[in-house]
């Protein structure tokens, strides 16, 4: 098998994902899958992933990129806080993020946004980027909307 002549754009990126999770209704299998479509499709990150709450924490998902946190505690970190308080955070610096949790070195900017079920907690997906202020109101914009997607399939 060879590589993929297209690559995937931004653009392409939410049809893409609502077509594949449509008709999936295992999680792990569309989390994994979503973070290998946003991996690919957005420019200047290194990390695309998921976490899931489990155990009262949250626990390492399906993910593209380097090696990962395992576990992070409620309201630690990025990750932490937005699991916390069920709303998406846009980190234009992480090293002035207070508590942040070094995972990857190279990281300088991350965004997260909370998946939800009827307002339960399942998990949140977090995407890195080794360049500061790389994240703005589309792309929070746009990967709302793919977490919407996923959420859809999710059954309590």
């Amino acid at each position: 098998m060879s590589a993929p002549i297209h690559r995937l754009t931004t653009e392409d990126l939410l049809p893409t994902v609502e077509s594949v999770v449509s008709s999936e209704p295992d999680m792990i299998a569309n989390m994994a899958n979503i973070a290998a479509l946003l991996f690919e499709a957005l420019p200047d990150i290194n990390w695309s992933g998921f976490y899931l709450w489990k155990e009262d924490q949250l626990v390492l998902g399906p993910f593209q990129g380097r090696l990962a946190c395992t576990r992070i505690p409620l309201g630690k970190g990025v990750c932490g806080t937005v699991a916390a308080q069920k709303t998406t955070l846009v980190v234009p610096d992480v090293h002035a993020f207070p508590g942040h949790i070094a995972c990857d070195a190279a990281s300088e900017s991350e965004i997260v946004i909370p998946v939800l079920k009827e307002g339960a907690l399942i998990g949140v997906l977090d995407i890195d980027s080794p360049i500061k202020n790389r994240f703005q109101d589309a792309d929070r914009i746009l990967l709302e909307k793919i977490v919407s997607a996923l959420e859809k399939t999710l059954t309590v």
